[in-house]
């Protein structure tokens, strides 16, 4: 009976997950175009500090934009013998005053601006000694972490100019059954200071919100509902519960040995 009526307690507690609990974008059917012309938002992603970029410079001539575009080859080797060796992209580390320093222009200011806009700067850079010439910017270390309940938590690298939260989360598998969709916490860094956020995903007002899209380095923790809490508690008392019994067990059963040996003598 106590094992039926344990049984039971666990059964409930995990049915308190109602479908209200794990719905997303509840009512959106009921927003009006006013209401969603309210929550909309133009989201550019922006370079900082620490960020990695690929830069290339092109022309119809490859020979005159060779001083932008610096050769990098990497080695593969078996011991001190090198077996093969690839042509790369040369890299840019944004200092942590926000700068590149870019082959003939120098120091480029890059922290602050879209990719869009450093590429306009390059080119008018490029433009003053070659003409015509295009310039392609990449972000290549752009990556959020997501952590708890998430079907395949860990680190996800972005290849787009931008991601939401919901994207984020699709890519990952998203979020088991026990997630408490209700309060999401999203850390960023911004300009060195750290801040934080709450989602609700179970809301359609999350498309206002200024954590909706995430940003580089962004850290998502989904944290579990109140029943996988509740059973966690639960198991970890049971676990003791039984370590300790299990450890009185052990001592009583030594003690009665030796006493037996001891009596024999």
């Amino acid at each position: 009976m106590k094992l039926l009526s344990a049984a039971g307690l666990i059964f409930f507690l995990v049915s308190c997950s109602t479908p209200k609990d794990v719905l997303y974008l509840q009512g959106i059917d009921s927003l009006s175009e006013e209401d969603i012309a309210r929550m909309s938002q133009n989201y550019t992603s922006r370079i900082c500090p620490d960020d990695l970029l690929t830069i290339s410079v092109t022309a119809w001539d490859p020979t005159v934009v060779t001083p932008f575009n610096p050769p990098v080859w990497s080695y593969a080797s078996q011991g001190d013998v090198a077996v093969t060796n690839a042509l790369q992209l040369h890299t840019y580390l944004v200092d942590i005053d926000g700068n590149i320093t870019f082959p003939v222009l120098g120091k480029v200011k890059a922290a602050g601006l879209s990719k869009q806009e450093l590429t306009a700067q390059l080119q008018d850079g490029v433009a003053r000694y070659v003409k015509d010439a295009l310039v392609h910017v990449q972000i290549v270390n752009y990556k959020v972490t997501l952590l708890g309940e998430i079907a395949r938590p860990g680190a996800l690298t972005v290849r787009n100019e931008r991601i939401t939260i919901l994207e984020a989360i699709g890519q990952m598998g998203d979020l088991t059954i026990n997630a408490n969709r209700k309060n999401i916490l999203v850390v960023r860094d911004n300009n060195g200071r750290k801040e934080h956020g709450r989602v609700d995903l179970t809301d359609p007002a999350i498309f206002a919100s200024p954590f909706y899209y995430l940003r580089q380095n962004d850290f998502v923790y989904v944290e579990p509902n109140k029943p996988k809490q509740r059973n966690y508690n639960v198991t970890q008392s049971q676990t003791f519960t039984v370590s300790i019994v299990s450890t009185l067990l052990t001592t009583v059963s030594v003690i009665t040995t030796l006493l037996v040996a001891i009596l024999k003598k």
